[in-house]
């Protein structure tokens, strides 16, 4: 007896992609994607900001970070594409929006990429040896699109390891931090005192979380490799609440350890603000935080990298993006085109351009996406008569909070950053109208024909 073959799928449908993520692996992607770099570096300009009590901007930052988190959950478990951010918008909104929300998180993630890859290049590295910046960058690049095209699961993998160290390392900064004050050579009293000479404790506690929330970023990544997660209405909204819930506890802990263990004007003079505490502590080599800090810099441009070529692949299947972005790997199924192209973008801009440059608007543009992510949950619910309760649902009053949050806080970004932001998104408008214009065109002569005869189709 024969068994029934499934159909072949349609040689011009777009690939789908494997589904290869538990609850675990995710939850390490996002935990891995949100312990970056940044916490490495920010600690001392968020202490210059709101003072010595840095742990409380850090738990404000990650309040405002978790009332988006919770409309990406709702969206992420209600359309599992790998689009992410313009696949909502897009639903919501139509073919403009869409667009130019997902050239926004593309271009935010290929500059994060171009500014990891130059910071790999830089202090950390010249513990170990002295290498040009753009020859670290080409090689720093080749070697992590390689491991993306590889597969999902290779690459998670590689960033359970990563994560486990630039976690361990955070850890140690804590223990030192808790060492130091033991001895009687930290002040736990530097804990209280939110407020500088230029700001009350509200400004400071706010300006403090302007900087903070770009630590916390790095969750919104982890929906566009929703489509290759197994069950993703169960796994994706524990991995992004447990991983957000696990890294704010960590940044509130190394924020209190580094502030109790050192000066704060010394945390905020310094570009290496938790190499301060391993020196004051001695004992531990700052080669081995070296190394341990260019883990958590290649960790999350791999992430990023990934989250890149998925967002390129999800908005060309949705014809907002050449087609040619939807190749992929006949074995591995990763989408090679969509990698190839977005490392290229990271590489150029890594080669042209300095960190402070990359990294300026970076902020900017994730706030324009979370806001339209957070009005798409509220469009996309009147929308949904059928009262399918199968996914996620944050409460009503979650999505509002967090748009407005992303009105407060770009409210604090200087006029400077936005200058250069909104040339970015004065870019991005324009492509917009001309993919919006594109796709009424191709939908036309579908809609003219759908119907038997080549007439309309009926209401």
């Amino acid at each position: 007896m024969q068994t029934e073959q499934p159909a072949p799928a349609a040689p011009d449908a777009p690939a789908a992609l494997k589904r290869a993520l538990g609850t675990p692996l995710l939850y390490f992607f996002i935990l891995g994607d949100v312990l970056g770099a940044g916490v490495y570096v920010l600690i001392g300009q968020v202490a210059s900001k709101s003072g010595g009590a840095v742990w409380v901007p850090l738990a404000v930052a990650l309040g405002l970070a978790l009332l988006t988190a919770a409309s990406y959950a709702e969206l992420a478990t209600k359309y599992a594409r790998a689009g992410g951010a313009s696949y909502y918008a897009t639903l919501a909104y139509g073919p403009f929006v869409g667009f130019f929300t997902g050239f926004c998180m593309l271009a935010a993630g290929i500059v994060s990429v171009a500014a990891l890859a130059r910071g790999f290049g830089g202090t950390y590295l010249t513990a170990f040896v002295n290498l040009p910046v753009a020859l670290v960058a080409v090689l720093f690049l080749g070697a992590l699109a390689l491991l993306n095209a590889r597969g999902i699961s290779e690459s998670t993998r590689a960033n359970v390891v990563a994560t486990v160290i630039e976690t361990s390392g955070l850890l140690l900064i804590i223990g030192l931090g808790v060492w130091l004050v033991v001895r009687g050579d930290g002040d736990v009293g530097r804990l209280t005192q939110l407020g500088t000479p230029e700001r009350g404790p509200m400004a400071a506690a706010l300006s403090g979380a302007v900087l903070a929330y770009y630590s916390f970023v790095g969750f919104e990544t982890s929906v566009n490799v929703a489509e290759e997660t197994r069950n993703p209405r169960r796994a994706y909204p524990r991995a992004l609440f447990g991983a957000l819930g696990t890294a704010g506890l960590i940044y509130a802990a190394v924020g209190a350890a580094a502030s109790a263990a050192v000066p704060t004007g010394v945390l905020a003079g310094s570009d290496g603000p938790l190499l301060e505490v391993v020196r004051a502590a001695g004992g531990v080599p700052g080669s081995l935080f070296s190394a341990i800090a260019l883990v958590a810099v290649a960790n999350g441009a791999l992430l990023t990298g990934i989250m890149c070529s998925r967002l390129a692949f999800g908005m060309a299947r949705e014809r907002l993006l050449p087609s040619f972005l939807t190749r992929v790997l006949p074995r591995r199924r990763t989408p090679w085109a969509a990698i190839a192209t977005t490392t290229a973008l990271s590489l150029l801009l890594a080669l042209t351009g300095d960190i402070e440059t990359l990294a300026a608007t970076l902020v900017l543009l994730l706030l324009v996406v979370f806001f339209t992510v957070n009005t798409a949950v509220l469009v996309l619910r009147r929308r949904d008569t059928s009262g399918n309760p199968d996914h996620f649902r944050a409460p009503a009053v979650i999505p509002v909070l967090g748009a407005l949050s992303c009105v407060v806080l770009a409210t604090q970004i200087d006029h400077e950053v936005w200058l250069r932001g909104l040339v970015l998104l004065a870019v991005g408008a324009a492509l917009g109208l001309v993919s919006a214009k594109v796709s009424r065109r191709t939908a036309a002569p579908s809609e003219a024909t759908a119907a038997p005869g080549g007439g309309p189709t009926a209401p």
